[in-house]
């Protein structure tokens, strides 16, 4: 894509820096498979420390490790308790099910992004051998489809006691994990402690061209490495890809607060353009908004016209945008952006 395109669709848009880019071509590499790709080796022990957890597994995407991780924990026919805009249960494909057997049960996302946990309390099915067997909860930080929400460190201790409580498992879905400790101002250590596994991804806003990682106890990346051969992930001289995710752990989990202070202006210009309707005020990296009634372009419209203009974006639901700041979004790029939905605004209503 041209470099003077501003491209918001999403922070997995995002291309290696140019450190990530020489780290690939020097890096040390072997065969993962064997164990013996030190790079891999290496991004695989910082991510288990900077998290605190005792061993992570490098998967080639957040979908593989969310799979992972709930085939870890569940066996066929048990059960998953997941948000209804989940990533897990809205866009994952249905894998869960259809390649392991185990059955989604969705509850209502609240709009701060988290699960009531009466809601989860009143999912835990009884012991009754008409019912399945409740085994896992997902929550997701930060939460997407509820506009890049956080959860906080208290909530997600509260349902990690509540899935003790009752003998289950805990999984966070956290492809933007780091992004959620950059706006809570924690350690990520202790957003989350109380998690039994973790995804996070290194492909979003922290640049990487491929990968995400699993983390949790040694005996459950031990199942995990297993399922990820079975899944086809297992990759050979992976330290290439694995070069990049250093420099993502070592470098770009550091700025991504400049994303979010860049996603909050973005959202205050575009206050500023009539007919567009901002959604709350964005947690993270991400804003949303709708196309007041009086726009007469469609969604798919608006996509065009803003290319027109130098700028990419991407409508997420019928009249709804979500724009995603990241690396490679800079202050001129911010205002670019609102200029261009101000003309073409402008143009359809003179039109």
């Amino acid at each position: 894509m041209n470099s003077d395109f501003v491209d918001l669709r999403s922070d997995t848009v995002t291309k290696p820096t140019p450190e990530m880019r020489e780290a690939m071509a020097e890096a040390e590499v072997g065969d993962d498979v064997y164990g013996d790709d030190p790079t891999v080796n290496k991004l695989q022990e910082k991510a288990a420390e900077m998290l605190g957890k005792q061993a992570a597994l490098f998967v080639p995407s957040g979908t593989m490790g969310n799979l992972i991780a709930i085939l870890t924990h569940c066996a066929r026919g048990e059960e998953v308790i997941v948000g209804d805009k989940s990533h897990i249960y809205v866009n994952e494909a249905g894998g869960m099910a259809a390649l392991g057997g185990v059955y989604p049960h969705p509850v209502p996302n609240q709009t701060d992004g988290t699960l009531r946990l009466e809601d989860i309390r009143a999912s835990i099915q009884p012991d009754d051998s008409h019912r399945t067997i409740t085994r896992l909860v997902c929550v997701e930080n930060t939460q997407n489809m509820c506009g890049g929400v956080v959860l906080s460190v208290d909530y997600t201790q509260q349902v990690a006691q509540l899935a003790k409580e009752n003998n289950l498992k805990f999984h966070i879905d956290g492809a933007r994990i780091f992004n959620a400790a950059a706006a809570l101002d924690v350690d990520i250590k202790e957003l989350v402690a109380p998690a039994d596994s973790v995804m996070f991804c290194l492909s979003k806003g922290l640049a990487s061209p491929v990968g995400s990682m699993l983390a949790g106890t040694e005996a459950f990346i031990a199942k995990a490495l297993r399922l990820r051969k079975m899944l086809g992930g297992g990759m050979r001289q992976a330290g290439v890809i694995a070069a990049a995710g250093l420099v993502s752990l070592e470098k770009m989990t550091g700025r991504l607060k400049q994303d979010h202070a860049r996603a909050r202006n973005l959202y205050e210009a575009l206050k500023q353009v009539p007919r567009l309707r901002l959604e709350a005020e964005p947690s993270s990296n991400m804003v949303y908004f709708r196309l007041d009634d009086s726009v007469k372009l469609t969604e798919s419209q608006v996509v065009a016209e803003m290319k027109k203009y130098g700028v990419l974006v991407d409508w997420s639901a019928p009249r709804q945008f979500r724009l995603v700041t990241h690396y490679w979004v800079d202050d001129a790029g911010v205002e670019k952006t609102a200029k261009a939905f101000a003309d073409v605004l402008s143009e359809e209503s003179a039109g």
